[in-house]
């Protein structure tokens, strides 16, 4: 007897795409335009992948990125749908991206002379 089998019954589901939204967008660059500005930062990119967004910032274009957010598609990861990493290691998991840019932000100081 045969058995006929459909091949795209038993094949991985495409992730769907996942891009920043502009809300998103507009925290991320607003963080990384602070930065420019004191002259700690220089560049960023963003990239696509399956199933997730990355948006990278560098010191400068030669180096490898000194942070990396990761945007995954919504219920995919655990800890949240945003990671925080750095030189390839885990800073911050979380749910929301402001919760994931806390330890990146600064805090503003009174500096008396």
């Amino acid at each position: 007897m045969v058995r006929l089998i459909k091949i795209s019954d038993h094949r991985r589901k495409k992730a769907p795409p996942v891009y920043f939204s502009r809300v998103e967008l507009n925290q991320l660059l607003s963080l990384y335009s602070r930065r420019v500005i004191s002259g700690e930062w220089k560049d960023y990119a963003i990239d696509h992948g399956r199933g997730m967004s990355a948006f990278s910032i560098y010191r400068d274009s030669k180096t490898q990125p000194v942070f990396t957010v990761y945007k995954y598609a919504s219920g995919t990861h655990r800890g949240g749908d945003y990671v925080l990493g750095a030189s390839g290691n885990v800073v911050k998991r979380g749910r929301t991206l402001l919760e994931v840019l806390a330890p990146i932000e600064r805090e503003l100081r009174l500096v008396s002379s």
